[in-house]
């Protein structure tokens, strides 16, 4: 106290535990009672959500069974009016109610609908060989119209601007430009018509022209311009307008003539190298085959006057075939300081075959003797992957005959095997055969029931239909006569007939019998009943490698089975593979398919856009390669989803496809061994393609991405499926999207295409 300071008073402090305590027991107890009312929240909407649900179902009960009884009433709608026609009455006109619930139902179904629209549709011109039965032999000078040097360079110089034109063969273009026409149209006249069929692709040489597409202004044309190039591929139906802004005029070329154009100049030069090949005395005794395999593998190197094509004393491992200009031969001598000229080639002379043999050392100089001298050559390397080596060609020609023989032995042998595999399964499938031979040709429906749609296209449809009175069901695609005269496939109808009733294999859909009537053409058909691949991929996306490869598996083992044939498919696709009741793919659709000859190209203008070939594209001809082609697309497909050329039209998807392939980078959901099959089947020239090589498909069969794949457990049908479906009975079609009934007519086609079905 000394210090003078005085020791502050304590305060005594509240007891903070206790109201610490107090203010969490009220907290509690708030959460308690908050969580209470919200239980009973959950509780009420839970159960309101049950009653939408009940109510939910028994809506689509009722719509259900509403949709399934407009079914059988427009079934029997169309067979009373097929009565009233037989009988000479009027055609009977739908009952403002029918129509008011065919447009319920359509909204009904317009969410399925919605889901098929990333569906891929075939696309095809006139066959060739039905062309040129309907029409006279053509004739270039014929459709040749004159026009001066300064207007032809005009259209050149248009044609050579357009992404897809650009790339054909500069004597195409020439020829093109020398067979357009001119064409006038008057202000506000249509050039082309959104909805309409094309037929003709056109330059603008004067005036204005505003593209439309509904109604809606998209861009304009200007002058020297070329347009509307997709006609000229296909029947196609022009997706915006043209119109005159003011008179124009413009220069056009018909489909036809372009076909014509394309095709006469791939033909001619194959013939001329198959001659320039005969002359060679190292390939005289070539079987045809070999030959082609050559004449498609040859490509064009030119030289100016002085140039060394080759030089004496380097190695080489390239032949050469003059086809225009000359060159002269030197050889260096003892006696003096230069080479020395010997002799002089010309067109269809032909150097450095040796080299096909072996290492060959150039034994003198070939050098041209003039400006743009043309030569065909091959190189060693691509002769023995494509025809084989010498040694091989040199068995194959002393045992050509032989050979022969054996091949018709193992092809009977094939045949024997192909009915030994029908007997043991299809007992059965010849007891259909007899039950469904006792039809009505002229009336399916007599005997036959419809139980829903599995597919529509343009064409028509495809409906599930069971045997009245019998568990037997099967699937009948019905195709518009009337549309396939429009679209002149008449051909392709008749082979897709021909084909299938011809082939026995565990990989393609089985057609017991066809009908016809006033309308239509019938084609009875297996049910494939696990649905269809393009539908389950959409669904989960992509596959997995494991079912990616067992989908690619059936599919090679169906294309072997049809190559051996002499069938080229033409249309691969998701959309067109289906799964059997053990999952197991069968491929369907053969409307494309065509018998050729082996070495002989076919030019129809047909496949999918996605997954044409080049050689498609620019009408080069095209023989089985393209379906190794459309196999290398497939394999990308399952494995992402998605094809890998895609543009926002058809045209920028062929421009995508002439790029090619090699320089495109790959997801990484593509691993480095289906990459490089990818890589391997899409080569831009056909006669790399693997498949196409001398090998054939054994190569595909044995590509690492194949390591340790069970073939034969795949042929004998012992594998199992990844993707099998339980199926509940024969008419089971869950695995299938639904349709709205189809309450269109069509209208009858009586022209008589179709006599022999």
């Amino acid at each position: 106290m000394g210090n003078g300071s005085v020791k502050p008073k304590q305060i005594k402090q509240p007891d903070r535990t206790v109201g610490t305590s107090e203010i969490l027991r009220f907290k509690v107890s708030d959460l308690e009672k908050e969580s209470k009312r919200k239980d009973e929240e959950l509780r009420d909407k839970d159960y309101k959500i049950k009653g939408l649900q009940e109510q939910l179902v028994k809506q689509t009960t009722v719509i259900s069974e509403l949709t399934e009884e407009l079914q059988n009433k427009c079934i029997q709608l169309n067979k009373l009016q097929d009565v009233v026609k037989t009988q000479g009455g009027q055609s009977l006109h739908p009952s403002p109610l029918k129509v008011r619930f065919s447009q319920h139902v359509s909204d009904f179904f317009s969410h399925t609908l919605n889901k098929r629209k990333g569906a891929k549709e075939g696309v095809s011109a006139e066959p060739t060989s039905a062309s040129t039965s309907r029409f006279p032999k053509f004739s270039f000078e014929k459709v040749r119209v004159r026009k001066d040097s300064s207007v032809k360079k005009l259209i050149t110089e248009a044609l050579n601007k357009n992404q897809f034109l650009k790339r054909l063969e500069t004597q195409q273009i020439r020829d093109m430009v020398e067979c357009m026409y001119e064409r006038t149209y008057n202000q506000g006249e249509y050039v082309i018509k959104q909805g309409e069929p094309g037929n003709h692709l056109f330059v603008l040489a004067e005036g204005h022209l505003d593209v439309f597409q509904q109604s809606k202004l998209l861009t304009t044309i200007s002058m020297w311009t070329a347009f509307g190039e997709l006609a000229i591929l296909y029947n196609c139906t022009r997706t915006a307008s043209v119109r005159a802004v003011t008179n124009v005029k413009t220069w056009a070329l018909d489909r036809e003539v372009f076909q014509n154009i394309t095709r006469r100049t791939a033909q001619a030069r194959h013939e001329q190298y198959r001659n320039f090949l005969r002359s060679v005395s190292l390939l005289a005794n070539l079987p045809e085959d070999k030959l082609c395999k050559i004449v498609d593998c040859l490509e064009v190197e030119y030289y100016d006057k002085g140039d060394y094509v080759i030089r004496e004393g380097e190695e080489g491992s390239t032949f050469y075939i003059i086809a225009k200009g000359k060159v002269k031969v030197t050889q260096s001598t003892q006696d003096h300081v230069e080479p020395q000229t010997i002799k002089t080639l010309q067109k269809g002379d032909y150097f450095g075959e040796k080299a096909l043999i072996s290492d060959d050392v150039r034994s003198a100089n070939i050098i041209a003797d003039e400006n743009d001298v043309e030569c065909l050559v091959i190189d060693r390397e691509t002769f023995n992957q494509t025809v084989g080596t010498y040694d091989e060609l040199q068995k194959y020609l002393q045992g050509y005959v032989a050979n022969l023989t054996r091949a018709d032995e193992k092809r009977h042998a094939k045949r024997s095997a192909c009915m030994h595999w029908a007997s043991a399964l299809s007992l059965e499938l010849i007891q259909l055969k007899e039950k469904v031979s006792s039809f009505s040709s002229s009336s399916p429906f007599e005997n036959l029931e419809v139980i829903a749609t599995l597919g529509v296209g343009g064409f028509g449809r495809v409906e599930l239909v069971k045997v009245r009175n019998e568990d037997i069901a099967f699937a009948l695609k019905c195709i518009k006569k009337k549309h396939i005269v429009d679209t002149r496939q008449e051909e392709h109808i008749h082979s897709e007939r021909k084909i299938l009733e011809e082939t026995c294999c565990p990989f393609i859909v089985q057609l017991y019998r066809t009908f016809k009537d006033t309308k239509c053409v019938y084609m009875l058909m297996e049910a494939c009943l696990g649905g269809e691949i393009w539908s389950l991929l959409r669904d989960r996306g992509s596959f997995d490698d494991h079912t990616a490869k067992f989908c690619t598996g059936c599919v090679t083992e169906a294309f072997d089975y049809l190559h051996q044939n002499s069938i080229l498919y033409r249309d691969l696709k998701p959309e067109n593979l289906m799964l059997d009741s053990e999952g197991y793919i069968k491929l369907v659709d053969f409307g494309f398919a065509k018998k050729i000859e082996c070495g002989q190209k076919t030019w129809t203008f047909c496949g999918t856009p996605e997954y044409v070939a080049p050689e498609i594209i620019l009408n080069k001809g095209h023989d089985f390669s393209v379906d190794f082609w459309s196999l290398g697309i497939l394999v990308f497909e399952l494995l992402t989803g998605n094809p890998p050329f895609c543009g926002s039209d058809q045209m920028m998807t062929y421009n995508f496809i002439l790029k090619g392939i090699e320089k495109m980078d790959f997801p990484k959901k593509i691993t480095r061994r289906p990459e490089d099959l990818i890589r391997k089947l899409c080569k831009q020239n056909p006669t790399e393609r693997l498949g196409n090589l001398k090998n054939g498909i054994t190569d595909i069969k044995k590509h690492r991405w194949f390591n340790g794949f069970n073939w034969e457990g795949l042929k004998a049908r012992s594998l199992m499926s990844p993707l099998k479906r339980e199926l509940k009975g024969p008419t089971d079609h869950s695995y299938f999207d639904n349709y709205p009934p189809d309450v269109d007519i069509p209208p009858d086609e009586l022209s008589g295409w179709d006599n022999d079905f």
